[in-house]
């Protein structure tokens, strides 16, 4: 039977599934029979081992109870839970690691995989002060970073379309200079021949396809799996019924939007400090 494969330091979701699976093994149990021990079904216990489901605190205290760790898998699931990072999005991150084809779309702020590590710092800083994150948190998130940008660099190189609102371009964030870096890292990855670069313009109005951050990947088989958040939560879909549609918005936004010429055009007026 195939498994997949888990990674402790992914998150502490996938570092809570590792122990589950790691301990339910030594005991020689299959999930159905964990389950049974602690009232849950073995396809729940399957979500919690690979991630896509947070342990709540009775599942936790169940699990201590089960395999007699006091209460272990109680403090890592608060660390689960206190995660800086929404529900999906560890398990997105990891299908993105071997995507062929990654698309984005992106509003209010540049994109992660296209920030320079000063932007990225200004916006988890806002974030602390905010008190809507930990610093232990940012870090957190800009460590992920770190790691999700060198992905990019990985042989085969991934193919990137990325759609940006005006909105990520025309803010300012961390003050002019770190702005300035941050146009001049967008030209350079619209200059790579792996990437492809365009703005939506305002002016596209309701013919802008999106409201919410989105991100399409294409994997390996060909399989496409979809990312999307609001503020509050992460949802990622891996039915087709479901993401075949996005990939058709996904195509009538970019025939919408500003050719990669006229968007990298805006971008060095923006950096002259033209309109």
């Amino acid at each position: 039977m195939n498994r997949k494969d888990l990674d402790p330091e992914e998150s502490p979701g996938a570092a809570f599934g590792e122990r589950l699976r790691r301990l339910r093994d030594d005991q020689g149990w299959t999930q159905d029979e964990l389950a049974d021990r602690i009232g849950y079904s073995g396809t729940h216990i399957s979500a919690v081992e690979t991630g896509r489901r947070s342990p709540t605190p009775r599942f936790a205290a169940a699990a201590d109870k089960a395999f007699g760790t006091g209460d272990r898998f109680e403090r890592q699931s608060r660390a689960v839970r206190h995660t800086a990072l929404l529900e999906g999005f560890p398990e997105y991150v990891a299908h993105e690691r071997r995507a062929t084809e990654i698309r984005l779309f992106e509003l209010g702020i540049v994109p992660g995989l296209l920030q320079t590590p000063e932007y990225a710092a200004a916006i988890t800083r806002g974030a602390v002060r905010r008190g809507a994150i930990t610093k232990q948190q940012a870090e957190e998130r800009l460590s992920l970073l770190a790691d999700r940008q060198a992905s990019l660099t990985r042989s085969p190189v991934p193919l990137v379309y990325a759609v940006l609102d005006e909105s990520c371009v025309r803010r300012t964030v961390g003050g002019s200079a770190v702005m300035a870096d941050q146009l001049d890292r967008l030209v350079e990855f619209a200059e790579q021949p792996s990437t492809v670069f365009q703005i939506a313009p305002y002016d596209l109005g309701e013919r802008r396809a999106f409201d919410l951050p989105l991100y399409i990947l294409t994997m390996p088989d060909r399989s496409l799996v979809s990312y999307a958040e609001s503020a509050q939560q992460g949802r990622l879909e891996r039915d087709m019924s479901f993401v075949l549609p996005l990939m058709t918005a996904y195509h009538q936004l970019q025939a919408e939007a500003s050719p990669q010429a006229d968007s990298v055009t805006m971008i060095t007026r923006l950096r002259k400090g033209t309109p």
